[in-house]
């Protein structure tokens, strides 16, 4: 039996979440509201649990300087450390890897014309992290674990030029054609993390555009394709400087069944469409707005 995506999952990343967890503040009711639009959410998981996730997220400047900016880079190792940004690591658990499976993905989407960074060593930082807390909770760093493997997946989306969205949803259906055509019965879900709108420098700092953010996830469910011919101006004019990296939700879509291409397309167009299992939207958190959503084939 081959390996399959059962779900998305689409979260901001916000570092002041990661924060808040640590330092156990999530009962002050600044923090209530955010955290409480994840109690279904664990709950979900813990109904669901993967065997892999595939975690589109972008690197803050911890693995990948201005030295070296890969547009898409796969972690290929069998573990990554917990990234110090300036403070200390995080204290949760390292990330396990799946290396045998991130290699077939890398060969399989290499060949299909899109070219991939292989990384064997990188620490992984709060656009990893703070999603694994958000979906299963605060884990002891020495004697938790996640409860599955996660393949890491960076996009760059801080350093112009940036990838567009068509072809972060063309690489999506990619993926999901690789991980299909891997040869162990492995549950996969495929996470797509940042956003939603945010500005944190410039006279827009502490931009945000509730309206924008809510149809972008209306459009997200119901016309993926349509949103992926979206321009980055659009991003930049609506959504902020760092609104970009909602682009990084498209791969992750671009992965579901309902939107399937190749061999399998003829069968994508008769699929239903993705099942909405859980969408949570708030403002604020820290300087931003909190986009969540879970998608089930």
């Amino acid at each position: 039996m081959p390996a399959r995506i059962t779900a998305s999952v689409y979260t901001s990343h916000v570092p002041a979440i990661g924060a808040a967890l640590d330092h156990g503040k999530t009962h002050e009711p600044y923090w209530q509201k955010v955290f409480g639009g994840y109690e279904a959410s664990k709950r979900w998981i813990a109904a669901h649990r993967p065997d892999v996730v595939f975690l589109v997220y972008n690197d803050h400047a911890t693995s990948f300087s201005l030295e070296i900016i890969p547009t898409f880079a796969i972690g290929t190792a069998a573990e990554f450390a917990v990234a110090d940004e300036g403070w200390g690591p995080r204290p949760v658990p390292k990330v396990i890897g799946h290396p045998e499976l991130a290699a077939h993905i890398a060969q399989s989407v290499i060949q299909d014309e899109f070219d991939l960074t292989i990384v064997n060593k990188m620490d992984v930082d709060h656009g990893l992290t703070v999603p694994l807390s958000l979906m299963f909770g605060q884990r002891d760093p020495v004697q938790g674990a996640w409860p599955c493997k996660v393949i890491p997946f960076a996009v760059n989306v801080v350093q112009y030029p940036v990838p567009s969205g068509r072809r972060c949803f063309m690489l999506g259906q990619a993926i999901r054609k690789a991980i299909e055509a891997y040869d162990e019965p492995l549950n996969v879900q495929i996470w797509g993390t940042g956003g939603m709108s945010h500005q944190l420098q410039g006279p827009r700092a502490g931009l945000i555009n509730r309206e924008w953010d809510n149809r972008f996830l209306d459009r997200l469910i119901d016309d993926p394709a349509g949103l992926a011919e979206v321009p980055h101006i659009e991003y930049v004019r609506e959504a902020g400087s760092e609104g970009i990296e909602l682009v990084m939700w498209l791969i992750a879509r671009g992965a579901m069944a309902d939107v399937a291409r190749g061999a399998k397309a003829d069968a994508a167009r008769g699929a239903p469409k993705a099942k909405v299992a859980h969408r949570f939207y708030h403002v604020p958190a820290s300087n931003t707005a909190v986009g969540h959503l879970i998608l089930e084939n």
